[in-house]
């Protein structure tokens, strides 16, 4: 027995620094090294202060503003510390409470807007935390984005166009618009502030 006892001890502390100290270090420092930006949580500056992530969505409520898909996050929307879905089946009656409650918000904020609402504005991602929506979530806003800024809706829809992100190498994934870029870019563009 205590023949197995030493290589097992020094196996298992040579493992340890190997995977424990060495890989991690490595990894930080090609990561670092080569992909700074993304390592450090792709963050978005202004002014010297960071106010968002490109991938982690953020709460926008204000009529002048894009707003993203729902978060089921807890204890607050987009808490990246407790990443996860509501985990709501399509039969669950929950589910369906919160997207009638959902469409009833979008209609009431945009009443004149009878356009099929699209499903990501009424449901929440798989990690809660999706900073992206779908061209049409974008395109059905843009009529409320554009009259609570006292734009019109071409500079809003070329703003969008814009923002829109095609599939990655022509083919994997779906168009996207990243609602924090968006937004960045609605208020960048002169438009009054909400």
């Amino acid at each position: 027995m205590k023949n197995l006892l030493r290589p097992m001890l020094v196996l298992f502390v040579v493992l340890t620094v190997v995977t424990g100290v060495v890989y991690p270090a490595v990894v930080t420092a090609l990561g670092q090294a080569a992909f700074s930006h993304r390592a450090n949580g792709s963050l978005i500056e202004r002014g010297g202060k960071v106010i968002g992530s490109e991938i982690i969505g953020q709460q926008f409520d204000a009529p002048g503003y894009f707003w993203g898909r729902l978060s089921a996050t807890t204890p607050n929307p987009y808490n990246a510390g407790s990443s996860s879905g509501s985990n709501l089946g399509p039969t669950n009656p929950a589910l369906a409470d919160e997207v009638k409650a959902r469409i009833a918000a979008l209609h009431d904020a945009d009443p004149g807007n009878g356009a099929a609402v699209p499903v990501d504005l009424v449901t929440s991602s798989g990690s809660g935390l999706d900073p992206d929506i779908s061209p049409a979530a974008a395109a059905y806003q843009v009529a409320r984005v554009a009259k609570a800024r006292g734009v019109s809706t071409s500079q809003v829809e070329a703003l969008v166009a814009r923002a829109t992100t095609g599939r990655q190498f022509g083919l994997l994934g779906e168009p996207r618009v990243n609602v924090l870029k968006l937004n960045l870019a609605l208020d960048g563009d002169g438009g009054a502030a909400p």
